[in-house]
């Protein structure tokens, strides 16, 4: 599991007073940068080194979160496929689960627009942050 402190900033507060749902998903897939590593280690962004591509993304808000507070953000593997992998995120303030999700990527080859195998150096660092669906929103 990965684990970032975010602090909220003015931007991400809204009308209501708390943070909003955008920055969430900000944070969240600010999470994955460590994931991101393993298959692009330097995070070249060009076409031809990224290597993958979101397909699916979904996020439970479960707490309100508030601006003067920290944000633990927790990032973790569900499912490792031939292909693609499913990453848990948390958003935890104040020792509450505030928001979970969950997102499908997919190992790609831009260049010719098609998915490819995980390779098996890659595939070991993930299964080292894989962890069980029903320890979603545990506090470990």
């Amino acid at each position: 599991m990965f684990k970032i402190t975010v602090t909220p900033q003015i931007k991400d507060i809204d009308g209501l007073r708390h943070v909003n749902n955008n920055a969430v998903i900000d944070w969240f897939e600010l999470g994955r940068n460590d994931i991101f590593r393993m298959f692009t280690p330097d995070l070249d962004l060009r076409y031809e080194n990224w290597e993958l591509i979101l397909v699916r993304t979904e996020t439970d808000y479960v707490g309100q979160m508030f601006f003067n507070y920290n944000v633990e953000i927790r990032t973790y593997i569900l499912h490792i496929g031939n292909s693609s992998l499913i990453i848990g995120h948390e958003a935890w303030q104040e020792g509450e689960l505030k928001a979970k999700g969950k997102c499908v990527v997919v190992n790609f080859d831009f260049i010719n627009q098609k998915k490819k195998t995980i390779r098996d150096e890659v595939r070991v660092q993930l299964e080292e942050h894989l962890i069980d669906e029903a320890d979603i929103g545990k506090d470990i």
